[in-house]
């Protein structure tokens, strides 16, 4: 049993389902899935689930077992942060672990990063706030790939977050963005002690690449988080929004894997699910959850084994569609995106 049950508070016969796994060298043990808070600030779905069914599903997922919640700013512009503040009011502080970040914040592209030491210690301060707490287990650097350049990662940012570790804001620091080499060389390169990272898209059925670097990780005691196990979507039946940045030949696999899957009656998101799950490599794989529905849905796949059919579909996929050794990243895609976008902006209101 982990550390985090509450006799009365949890259910007891689901929480004795859930596997714990340590989270590095912290101490803290997460449980298998993560909540992943980022769909209650900024939903992705037509209909927005109501304030009263974003409480129920957060209740039910602490009760359930799971013991880590993961949000950040950027969610909703501090909505995700807000309800969670409100939801939390009543549970036990000890039930569970939280991490927000600091970096990201607004759609505006001029306003979306900021980096420096001043904004960062704000952040932490408006987010404590929100939250209604006085310190998040971990405060994590939000992508760090979008900064001007690492030296405002490794001279600013992470010894503002030290000081605030110092100041009791926070227990443990942590580092989170897509492209796995950048996380590794902010890891060599810090003279401030990295305890987590958070690497998405990367333990996925397409994407598996994240195993090739966990023993880097933990061989320096830094315990690893892995998130989005469906690719932002890619590995769903709707497919991804229109602004995902993967290409139009990884798109186009990923749509003839959803479509094989689909004509042997089976469901390509609780394979992937599964997938990730399965590798046991991670502390834990982050979903974002919004609707006790979902969560149900997802604690299924977690506490029950593929059909024998469903087995021999995901090998097939695997072989067909997914084979090793075949890249398919959008690094850079999005930064670059981004830089364009803020040079024309910058372009604007000089000229």
């Amino acid at each position: 049993m982990a550390s985090t049950y509450i006799e009365g508070f949890h259910d007891l016969g689901v929480v004795e389902k859930m596997c714990y796994t340590p989270l590095g060298n912290t101490g803290m043990k997460f449980s298998s899935i993560g909540f992943g808070a980022s769909p209650l600030g900024n939903p992705y779905t037509v209909k927005i689930p109501s304030d009263e069914e974003h409480e129920a599903c957060v209740l039910k997922a602490l009760k359930s077992g799971i013991n880590y919640i993961d949000t950040a700013p950027w969610y909703g512009q501090g909505k995700s942060e807000e309800k969670l503040g409100k939801i939390l009011k009543e549970v036990p502080r000890s039930s569970y672990y939280i991490s927000t970040k600091v970096g990201r914040y607004e759609r505006d592209v001029e306003r979306m990063f900021d980096f420096s030491a001043e904004r960062v210690t704000r952040s932490v301060d408006e987010s404590l706030s929100r939250l209604g707490l006085s310190c998040v287990d971990i405060i994590q650097v939000h992508d760090v790939e979008f900064a001007e350049n690492l030296e405002i990662i490794l001279n600013e940012t992470l010894p503002a977050l030290q000081k605030i570790k110092d100041a009791g804001k926070a227990r443990f620091i942590g580092i989170t963005g897509y492209p796995i080499n950048t996380l590794r060389e902010i890891v060599d390169r810090s003279t401030v002690k990295i305890d987590t990272v958070l690497s998405y898209c990367h333990l996925d059925i397409n994407d598996s690449s994240l195993l090739d670097h966990i023993a880097f990780f933990e061989e320096r005691g830094i315990g690893v988080i892995s998130a989005s196990p469906l690719s932002m979507a890619l590995l769903t039946s709707l497919g991804p929004p229109v602004w995902h940045p993967a290409s139009e030949a990884v798109r186009d696999t990923c749509r003839k894997a959803t479509k094989y899957c689909q004509e042997h009656d089976v469901d390509i998101s609780k394979l992937a699910l599964h997938y990730s799950l399965s590798q046991g490599k991670v502390a834990t794989v982050i979903v974002g959850i919004d609707r006790p529905l979902f969560l149900e849905r997802n604690m299924e796949v977690l506490h029950n084994k593929l059909s024998k059919e469903e087995e021999e579909v995901l090998q097939k996929i695997q072989k067909e569609f997914f084979p090793q050794g075949v890249s398919r990243t959008w690094e850079g895609v999005e930064v670059a995106k981004y830089r364009k976008k803020l040079k024309a902006r910058q372009s604007e209101l000089q000229g």
